[in-house]
């Protein structure tokens, strides 16, 4: 049981899944912004335009339809609160796991860059001679 924890841990410790999540979330809140613009107010606006009677427009209001800023306005608030929530929750995750490298004593290694030509300025093979690009002498280190 704990190996299977341990294994659940690593797999969701990994920034991709997390990404991904996040994405998922944020994906489905905007969702609502999209769905409540387009059904309380342009489907209302091409009713009225396409030959629908607007005989009484008070409280922008057309025959069989409403056109409702409010809902639209409350999509788009929660749509902040779900982000502001995603943000906080991914930027404790991120310390708590920041903390919990120091507590063990990890750090993440900075990946070495790879060596460069100097005169095409491309990437070449470690412990490389001569450039594969251009054929060039590499000064030795």
């Amino acid at each position: 049981m704990k190996a299977l924890l341990n294994e659940f841990k690593e797999f969701i410790s990994r920034g991709n899944v997390i990404d991904m999540a996040v994405g998922v979330i944020i994906g489905g809140a905007f969702t609502a912004i999209v769905t409540s613009l387009t059904d309380n107010i342009i489907n209302p606006l091409i009713s009225v335009i396409a030959g629908g009677s607007a005989t009484e427009i008070s409280g922008l209001v057309v025959p069989g339809t409403n056109i409702d800023f409010g809902a639209f306005i409350g999509a788009c608030i929660n749509f902040l609160i779900v982000a502001a929530i995603v943000f906080a929750i991914v930027k404790a995750f991120n310390k708590a796991q920041e903390i919990g490298d120091k507590l063990a004593g990890t750090t993440a290694e900075e990946a070495v860059p790879a060596p460069v030509c100097p005169y095409c300025l491309e990437e070449v093979h470690e412990g490389a001679t001569k450039c594969c690009h251009c054929g060039s002498e590499l000064p030795k280190e």
